[in-house]
């Protein structure tokens, strides 16, 4: 299915919704997205340099408590991040949380049982049921298995069944197969949501830790999301031969 057909079956998805979901007394976060901050090139506080803009963190406390050999594998992801970086630099699927603070929109559509994300980076899709349903049995995953829920007004996603591929950012900060990432979106005023992830991972990390962050809305006329073709730019970049072209 292209990215086009997508699209089309999640406005479906949302002009069939969203009624519901406003009747239901709930928050409707549909609507394209965007994060305005440097979380995508390192979750941490950094100063700038050549092709990295200089950021505040987003990590609370500034600290990701990695266990000491996870430390000394960080390190080494950073040394070799411009060629080993699996997303930015060889067009693999982000992973959860990283999707979100890419400097790339996501648009998410919502009915009562189902809210659909789709990222404007390689195709990225997720689909997260409202109806109380176990996590399914599917694992090594790249952008895990979604289940969502209601905290009063706030859409609380349980993500699990993740592979170890992905990383975090651009600086090498990544996770095992372990990772289980637990995400909460609250709605602060229409065209902002405030976005928390906590992320666990025993085989990693010392302990819980959590980033924070605004969600600002694309309020641009006839905005829509387009199509970042990664693989496409890769190939052409790397081998001079694109395929499809």
């Amino acid at each position: 299915m292209t990215h086009a057909i997508r699209l089309a079956a999640l406005a479906a998805l949302f002009w069939a919704g969203a009624t519901r979901a406003a009747a239901q007394g709930k928050p409707d976060f549909s609507g394209i997205w965007q994060a305005l901050n440097t979380a995508a090139w390192d979750l941490q506080d950094h100063a700038g340099a050549l092709g990295l803009p200089p950021g505040q963190g987003v990590v609370d406390g500034n600290e990701i408590p990695y266990q000491p050999w996870a430390l000394a594998r960080k390190q080494e992801n950073f040394a070799k991040r411009r060629a080993a970086d699996p997303a930015e630099a060889n067009c693999f699927l982000p992973g959860v949380p990283r999707a979100t603070y890419m400097p790339y929109p996501f648009e998410i559509v919502q009915t009562p049982k189902l809210i659909a994300i789709t990222y404007e980076f390689a195709h990225a899709l997720r689909e997260i049921p409202m109806d109380g349903s176990a996590h399914s049995d599917l694992t090594d995953t790249w952008m895990g298995d979604s289940r969502g829920r209601w905290d009063g007004t706030t859409l609380v996603v349980d993500v699990t069944n993740f592979n170890d591929q992905t990383w975090f950012d651009q600086a090498g900060n990544f996770h095992s197969d372990a990772l289980h990432v637990t995400e909460r979106y609250t709605l602060a005023d229409r065209d902002h949501i405030s976005y928390e992830a906590t992320i666990e991972d025993p085989k990693v990390f010392t302990r819980p830790w959590k980033i924070s962050m605004p969600l600002y809305r694309r309020v641009e006329k006839n905005g829509k999301l387009l199509e970042y073709e990664c693989v496409f730019y890769l190939q052409e970049e790397r081998f001079k031969k694109a395929p499809f072209k």
